[in-house]
């Protein structure tokens, strides 16, 4: 009932600092998918959906911030989950990639991993659904941030015919952002859901938008203040 994409990248600072950032995006045809399916730390993302089992994502990542491979952490979490012919779980970690679609998954169902990513999906119209979402990230322009990188491969997934589910009128979205960059402010857009809708990739998108121009105009207003932790020196 849902598809979604897990990235890794390397990429450097504004000091020339080699820096790892994670992300997942995700959308479907009911409400509320950003509490349940995306999880990301600055050590990996993981993306848990179909019949959902949450601490697949929960303590998957909680095990990979520990310091096991995201492979070894979610394979050990599904041999123990009597459920596991119908979960979905995908996602990255500094070194390497896992993805599983249980036999019990409803059709179209199937994953593909690349060079730093894993997508998936079910209940979709068809494959070229997660093709589409693959390609609109690989073809995307590194120096964009992340999270509208990712809000923008959902869009062309969906274009492709996205969750089958027609009769589903209330959907939603969500996508989160995880770096190893220390940034005295987190910007607001690397973590955001959009919780009940008709369009949720297009509320996201505009939410993003939104999330983005407020950081930029609170950052050109308060920046000095957050970085001496001091909000005196701020005119009215």
């Amino acid at each position: 009932m849902t598809f979604s994409i897990c990235v890794r990248e390397e990429y450097e600072d504004d000091a020339g600092e080699s820096q790892r950032r994670f992300g997942v995006a995700v959308t479907t045809r009911l409400a509320g998918v950003g509490t349940l399916c995306p999880f990301a730390s600055e050590n990996g993302a993981i993306a848990t959906q179909s019949l959902v089992n949450v601490d697949l994502g929960r303590r998957g990542i909680r095990y990979v911030d520990e310091g096991l491979a995201v492979e070894d952490a979610v394979q050990s979490l599904l041999n123990a989950d009597e459920g596991a012919p119908s979960r979905q779980v995908h996602g990255v970690d500094a070194d390497g990639s896992f993805t599983f679609s249980g036999e019990e998954c409803r059709g179209w169902y199937g994953h593909l991993e690349g060079d730093g990513y894993t997508v998936a999906g079910n209940l979709l119209t068809g494959e070229s659904v997660i093709e589409a979402t693959a390609a609109s990230y690989e073809a995307s322009d590194r120096d964009e941030p992340l999270a509208k990188r990712l809000i923008d491969a959902l869009e062309a997934g969906d274009a492709e015919g996205g969750d089958k589910r027609e009769e589903l009128s209330v959907q939603s979205a969500a996508v989160v952002v995880r770096t190893t960059e220390e940034r005295d402010v987190e910007p607001p857009y690397d973590d955001l859901r959009v919780d009940a809708t008709e369009t949720p990739i297009e509320d996201l998108r505009e939410t993003y938008e939104l999330a983005r121009q407020g950081h930029e105009d609170a950052m050109a207003r308060y920046e000095d203040a957050y970085d001496e932790d001091d909000l005196e020196s701020v005119e009215e």
